[in-house]
């Protein structure tokens, strides 16, 4: 589809992996090449290609397929960030998971879930939920970690497609939505770069038909869309705010 120049086009929310702080982005396969330092008594690294595999393997036996991942390792090899794209949806919203390893203890391994899922090599990590934090100690048990973990974010499916059926039934009077843009730019209660030209654009002239309702869902995409022309930093810090700021309105 070609945009008009004065456009930005609305994509749908999945998982976004972004690498500029000299990170490199790999394949699936390459994972396997990467070395993997030796274990001490307090440390134990785990191959990044493992823990792929591993959840990869878990979500399989639970009837969930992934449909796009991508991967992205610093120049060592040893710090791997990634997100994949799964085959959950809900009202046509994919659920995605971010994932991030290190193997030189700077970070700990870690995963989150949502349907919007932010991953950087900045160290920006964010989604609705985080099922994973486990430090890399000598009793690491990689296949119980990741198993608990896809439990825990199967738990969490239902809060999440509680919360998007709540704010796709929101409706909203045109004052509505135009009060609720003043509040977050003009008052400065959603403290993001000023970009209320462009949401106002994305809500009011909508370029699908999935986000032409006047609801709370609508405006929360014409927000993130918005959001996805800013740097990748400013980008991850707005979208962290916007859900709990657009939740005050939905009660």
């Amino acid at each position: 589809m070609v945009m008009a120049e004065n456009q930005i086009e609305i994509i749908p929310p999945h998982g976004a992996l972004i690498a500029h702080r000299g990170a490199n982005l790999i394949t699936r396969a390459d994972l396997a090449d990467l070395p993997l330092p030796e274990a001490t008594r307090t440390h134990k690294p785990v191959a990044h290609a493992q823990i792929v595999n591993a959840l990869l393997e878990t979500l399989s036996f639970r009837h969930i397929q992934v449909v796009r991942d991508e991967y992205a390792v610093s120049e060592d090899g040893m710090k791997m960030f990634g997100v994949l794209d799964l085959d959950y949806q809900y009202h046509d919203v994919r659920f995605s998971i971010g994932i991030r390893n290190a193997n030189d203890k700077s970070m700990r391994l870690a995963m989150v879930i949502g349907y919007r899922v932010f991953v950087c090599d900045n160290m920006a990590f964010q989604g609705d939920f985080q099922p994973v934090f486990a430090k890399h100690s000598s009793r690491l048990d990689l296949i119980d970690t990741v198993s608990v973990g896809v439990d825990k974010m199967q738990r969490n499916f239902d809060p999440l497609k509680n919360q998007l059926g709540k704010w796709k039934t929101h409706e909203l009077s045109d004052v509505d939505a135009k009060m609720i843009l003043y509040q977050a730019f003009i008052e400065g209660q959603l403290e993001v770069p000023n970009v209320i030209k462009d949401v106002h654009q994305l809500y009011f002239e909508p370029q699908y038909d999935d986000f032409r309702p006047r609801n709370l869902w609508s405006l929360s995409n014409a927000f993130t869309s918005a959001f996805k022309e800013l740097r990748p930093f400013q980008q991850f810090k707005s979208t962290a705010k916007l859900s709990p700021f657009l939740e005050t309105f939905a009660t």
